[in-house]
């Protein structure tokens, strides 16, 4: 299984970040059911201050640009991706447009 680690930064405002945070003790089902057919097996988000931190573990049926196209072609996911923006900032590395940023693994223990 591949695994993709990933980074953006919420607007840093304690009420926003912990509103973030509710939204996704109760992610809408067609988010979770475009992200399994997308072929992620696993996701998971982790947050620090207002930095965000994703784990993807995916399957060989996976691919960023069929993920964004499925996307694209999704009304639901459109919409949460939409309201999540509302709590999401680029990271200040990020390009016009980049949102989550793919990270470089440097390390890993052997």
């Amino acid at each position: 299984m591949k695994r993709y680690c990933l980074a953006i930064d919420l607007k840093n405002d304690p009420e926003l970040i912990a509103e973030y945070k509710r939204h996704h003790k109760n992610v809408w089902p067609e988010i979770s059911e475009s992200i399994k057919a997308a072929g992620i097996d696993n996701a998971e988000i982790y947050c620090v201050g207002n930095r965000l931190f994703m784990i993807l573990e995916v399957n060989p049926s996976f691919s960023f640009e069929k993920k964004a196209e499925m996307d694209a072609h999704n009304p639901h996911v459109q919409e949460w991706e939409t309201l999540m923006w509302r709590y999401q900032q680029a990271l200040p590395v990020a390009k016009a447009g980049e949102k989550w940023l793919l990270m470089e693994k440097i390390y890993q223990l052997k």
